[in-house]
């Protein structure tokens, strides 16, 4: 390996006071839910709001005169992106950021805000990966890599060091992984100081490029996830070789595990976790018989997630426990119907969020009408008790799916 651990040493102090030794909390919450002692390292409270800070500082407090001089340019979709424009700034070098064309306003906006000059090209990182080796050869700038760089990964393997010198008896560290460039600094730290722990890498299902490199496989890598910061099709080449040495497992984890995650950040911490920085508590809640009973480390790694998806999960998941729910009223097309069924749900306590009436139907009589109600309920019970309200007044009642709108009668179903 490139990296060793007396490199770590020597960026953990290069890293004092320039980054935020950010806290190490245990969650008697996120405890109890997964029967594991959890305890979170929250790199959300960086100045960029992600770990990336680590690396990015080192790889540029490495450059020499000439090189700071020429300027660094980067490929990213976000949280890299925002780290090496921020640190670039403060050390007075001038920074290129190459990123999608499609990279949402906001990211943009904070790249730029930190004085960075940004360049919208490709559909995909990867895409961006040409323009990026175009301006290298016409500018001589020096590439800033987001993981497949041995500074990049000594300043990510800073936290593990942080981690069990707070918690020295973690049984157990869940990193995700991306490029890999965080699990393979932080399984080199951990190892030097307890060589017996188990060290576990998340990816999303959705892009499984450690995975198939480790272990050599071929699923396929796209899609749309809400864990886009380690949404990688190519894993680093350094990267995967010390993962591959060092890693118990790597685990993936569905879109549907990762909301799950992210909105318990949110419930339970009352803190902010993109899809990325919630896929270790993602891989924790998935599979809690591994991890019962025993002292888990996670890294919660960034906690740039856009308002309107966070609200999208908070809402999703309100639907899966039942608290949120649409149901479908079959009714006689006459005046006074509508009221009858708004006061036999507000006598019950469900709240009416929304409503919408349709007569067109080909299923409903011509004569007849569908109401669909959107209603804030306390739970399965309580959507039971609505619907038997209604039943008792000789409606016909559906609950429907959310989302999907597929009618079932079965209010008591498991969570999707």
């Amino acid at each position: 390996m490139t990296v060793t651990i007396e490199d770590i040493h020597t960026a953990r102090q290069a890293l004092e006071g320039q980054v935020v030794r950010t806290p190490m909390l245990y969650s008697p919450k996120l405890s109890d839910i997964t029967g594991a002692e959890i305890w979170v390292k929250y790199e959300n409270m960086q100045v960029t709001n992600s770990f990336k800070d680590r690396g990015a500082y080192i790889r540029l407090s490495k450059l020499d005169a000439e090189q700071k001089q020429k300027g660094v340019i980067a490929m990213s979709a976000g949280n890299h992106a925002q780290a090496v424009a921020y640190h670039a700034k403060r050390l007075g070098i001038p920074a290129t950021i190459v990123m999608p064309q499609f990279t949402p306003f906001t990211k943009v906006e904070r790249t730029k805000a930190h004085g960075a000059e940004v360049v919208l090209s490709g559909e995909t990182l990867d895409d961006a990966r040409a323009t990026v080796e175009e301006i290298i050869t016409a500018r001589g700038l020096t590439l800033v890599h987001p993981y497949d760089d041995d500074d990049v990964i000594a300043g990510q393997g800073t936290i593990a060091l942080e981690m069990l010198e707070e918690v020295p008896d973690l049984d157990v560290l869940v990193i995700p992984i991306g490029g890999g460039g965080i699990l393979a600094g932080n399984a080199i730290s951990s190892r030097s100081l307890n060589p017996e722990i188990e060290l576990i890498g998340v990816e999303a299902e959705l892009y499984p490029s450690m995975y198939n490199l480790v272990r050599g496989k071929e699923m396929k890598c796209g899609g749309i996830t809400l864990a886009d910061g380690i949404a990688v099709k190519s894993a680093g080449l350094k990267t995967s070789a010390i993962i591959e040495k060092m890693a118990n497992d790597i685990r993936l984890v569905s879109e549907a595990q990762i909301e799950r995650a992210v909105n318990a950040y949110f419930g339970h911490q009352k803190t902010s976790a993109e899809g990325a920085g919630a896929s270790p508590l993602a891989a924790v809640m998935a599979d809690p018989e591994h991890f019962a009973g025993r002292k888990v480390g996670l890294i919660l790694c960034g906690g740039n997630i856009d308002p309107r998806i966070m609200a999208s999960v908070i809402y999703r998941e309100l639907e899966r426990e039942l608290r949120i729910v649409n149901i479908r009223v079959t009714i006689d097309d006459r005046p006074g119907v509508l009221a009858a069924i708004s006061t036999i749900i507000g006598e019950t306590g469900a709240n009416i969020l929304e409503v919408a009436h349709s007569r067109m139907f080909l299923e409903v009589s011509a004569k007849g009408a569908e109401l669909d109600f959107m209603i804030e309920t306390r739970g399965p019970d309580h959507v039971d008790e609505v619907v038997e309200a209604l039943e008792a007044a000789d409606f016909n009642v559906r609950v429907l799916d959310s989302p999907g709108g597929k009618a079932t009668p079965n209010t008591k179903r498991p969570p999707s």
